[in-house]
């Protein structure tokens, strides 16, 4: 077997993990990388992945790195960390605007100058239009948001391919985002001999995007994940409840 990032250094292995899966879509990044042996060489087009470039770029600002594809700085983006709340709020969602200005786009208009997080979270609740149609129907916008979101679970099996994790889902209920109860889940860690980490082991806890295991987490990885995920989905909550019309339309 051979992982993402064997002969290559740390923070682009990293950035190919977590890009690869929905790149291998046709969703983020160039087209034609998909096909690329391991997923390594993607971090060769990480300013090309116009979705998380300006995020790393605002990471290594704070963080007076040359690099934006620093270990520390990628592990933030897709993982979070402290170095989240000394970003420059402002300076960030004024560079995310002029970068997006033209797209369709969810709530970044209405999200307040103080509540941008350089997370991949924000970028899939706020910045992508999927938080726009939850009141219609919820269902497809729901599915998307939770495959793209990074989310972290318990191996419970694994086979030659896949893996079985048990993570808390996203729900919508009475009209708020949040995560449900446990549940199990079938994820690939391996194809054709190739995975993006090293096989997973049952009671171990993995990140994972879309239909990939993304790596194994720490339990400092893991907190970092959940408190980036849960202070972005309260921020969205609160901007959606914000953002209604009053009754009446008045």
């Amino acid at each position: 077997m051979a992982a993402v990032g064997h002969h290559t250094r740390p923070g682009h292995a990293l950035f190919a993990r977590y890009a690869f899966p929905p790149n291998e879509l046709g969703y983020c990044g160039p087209p034609g990388t998909d096909a690329l042996p391991s997923g390594a060489d993607l971090a060769g087009y990480a300013r090309e992945f116009d979705g998380a470039w300006p995020y790393l770029s605002a990471l290594a600002d704070t963080a007076g790195r040359p690099d934006a594809l620093d270990e520390q700085i990628v592990r933030s983006y897709w993982l979070g960390g402290p170095l989240l709340a000394e970003v420059d709020a402002p300076a960030l969602l004024a560079r995310l605007r002029a970068a997006f200005s033209g797209q369709v786009t969810g709530l970044l208009a209405e999200v307040p100058p103080d509540g941008v997080l350089a997370n991949h979270s924000f970028h899939v609740f706020v910045v992508y239009p999927w938080a726009r149609f939850l009141d219609r129907d919820p269902e497809t916008p729901l599915k998307v948001m939770q495959a793209c979101r990074i989310r972290w679970g318990v191996v419970d099996a694994v086979d030659d391919d896949h893996a079985v994790i048990v993570s808390r889902p996203l729900t919508f209920r009475s009209g708020a985002l949040g995560l449900a109860e446990p549940r199990a889940e079938r994820v690939r860690w391996r194809r054709d001999g190739l995975s993006l980490a090293e096989r997973p082991i049952p009671g171990q806890t993995v990140s994972a995007h879309w239909d990939w295991a993304c790596d194994a987490l720490t339990d400092a990885e893991v907190t970092a994940l959940d408190t980036a995920t849960r202070t972005t989905l309260t921020l969205v909550n609160a901007v959606r409840v914000a953002s209604r019309p009053p009754p009446g339309g008045l």
